[in-house]
């Protein structure tokens, strides 16, 4: 039914979107692949929770480091060549550690580095993306859109754990980055075959016209003069120290009482969330005012992550991942809506960039504490012995893994009460009537 009405409503830029969604999805699907099983090999041959850490915030700091003058160069440039630049790139750094596994010299740092590489190029392709979805889709299926490019993301979580795992058993993680390569030239292929309109000049790119980094700082000028948007970046960026503090320590939580395999089929079923999520979102498009979509899906999101904290059984955590996934498409259709709707399709790019920089800025943070907060304080308060033994030790049991349960209750708890008082913020909660849409 989606295809259909965006169809009727621009038959040739709907097309170009749906090639390059199901470009992207491919390509999504393959880097799901070889994160799952980079992932798996570093815990595997370190058994450092720190150094599993790591790999996620090296996939992050880098692409907020450069997002402000990407964002900058992408309203410069024509979207599909940025987008081709960033797969191109990625692409190549997964190359490179393939021929290292073959060589038999693959080491941590490698990843590292393969990682921060990969990280750059996503700040090219990720505003690049968003803002060629403004000038694709027509107004009022924003939503839709974003449910299509979180359905994406849902499909990529739900099958890529089984097929890494079956491609580990059979090809080894050489295997699995080759299969990764491939899906980056699909994508390759499918923007190749496409053109991107270009946006139409506004007030707002003739005012933040400069020097490329006059342009890369508009972005920051753009969101700090509407109260609304800089909330919702703030917002965000509260939100994501609390999820991705928990999020990197699922796979040592659920290690620390089951297997990989189970861990895979924890992995999967929260994927299945956000695709039943995704497909919701799609035919609903979400709560109007699409605010309390972004607030009620937090809500329910920290309510998750509390009791996933407090049991030991794989089923439930599981079963909690899919509540959290399941609101996410809800969450993010209704702040993309806001956003692509609120500012000027012409300077996407970079406020675009800087809106993730800010709202992202706390992840590395988050992935850099996670570790070393589960291993050396709340594992050891939860030991057998430890100093919260005779208390919480009593409610949530103790032993490995315990003490990063009681992370996940803490920063749920966080989530819940920041939500509260968010909607307490009138710029925030008006953001969708104070705060005209763009002509």
């Amino acid at each position: 039914m989606y295809v259909v009405q965006l169809n009727k409503a621009s038959k040739n830029t709907v097309r170009t979107f749906l090639i390059v969604w199901f470009g992207q999805l491919i390509s999504l699907f393959g880097s799901a692949l070889t994160s799952f099983a980079l992932g798996i090999w570093v815990y595997k041959n370190t058994g450092s929770v720190t150094q599993f850490a790591l790999i996620s915030f090296f996939a992050i700091l880098p692409a907020l480091v450069v997002s402000p003058i990407a964002g900058a160069l992408v309203d410069r440039w024509n979207r599909r060549d940025a987008m081709i630049l960033s797969d191109c790139v990625a692409g190549l750094s997964s190359f490179g550690i393939a021929l290292l596994l073959l060589a038999g010299q693959l080491q941590i740092w490698h990843i590292y580095l393969a990682t921060i590489i990969s990280s750059i190029s996503n700040a090219f392709q990720w505003p690049a993306y968003r803002a060629a979805t403004t000038l694709l889709v027509p107004k009022r299926h924003f939503s839709r859109a974003s449910a299509m490019t979180q359905f994406s993301e849902a499909l990529a979580q739900l099958l890529s754990p089984t097929f890494a795992g079956f491609l580990l058993f059979y090809m080894q993680v050489q295997g699995v980055i080759l299969v990764d390569l491939v899906t980056f030239l699909f994508a390759l292929i499918t923007l190749l075959t496409v053109k991107f309109p270009k946006p139409q000049t506004t007030v707002a790119r003739t005012l933040g016209k400069g020097s490329l980094l006059e342009e890369s700082m508009y972005g920051w000028r753009y969101i700090q003069a509407r109260p609304g948007l800089m909330g919702l970046a703030i917002f965000f960026s509260t939100m994501n120290l609390t999820f991705c503090t928990a999020e990197v320590l699922l796979t040592p939580l659920v290690l620390s009482f089951s297997s990989v395999n189970d861990l895979g089929m924890v992995l999967s079923i929260g994927g299945s969330g956000m695709l039943v999520g995704s497909i919701v979102m799609s035919i609903w498009e979400g709560p109007k005012p699409r605010i309390y979509g972004i607030l009620g899906s937090e809500l329910v999101v920290g309510i998750s992550i509390f009791f996933m904290g407090i049991t030991t059984s794989d089923i439930l955590i599981a079963f909690g991942r899919f509540i959290i996934f399941f609101a996410a498409p809800i969450c993010a259709g209704s702040s993309n809506t806001i956003w692509q709707t609120k500012v000027a399709p012409d300077v996407q790019g970079r406020v675009f960039a800087i809106r993730r920089m800010f709202a992202w800025s706390t992840r590395p943070l988050a992935y850099l504490l996670a570790g070393p907060l589960a291993e050396r304080i709340f594992e050891p308060l939860m030991a057998v012995n430890g100093p919260l033994a005779g208390s919480v030790g009593q409610v949530i049991g103790t032993g490995s893994g315990r003490g990063i349960g009681l992370i996940f209750m803490l920063m749920g708890s966080f989530i819940v009460l920041f939500t509260i008082v968010a909607y307490h913020y009138s710029p925030l909660r008006l953001v969708e009537t104070q705060l005209p849409d763009f002509e």
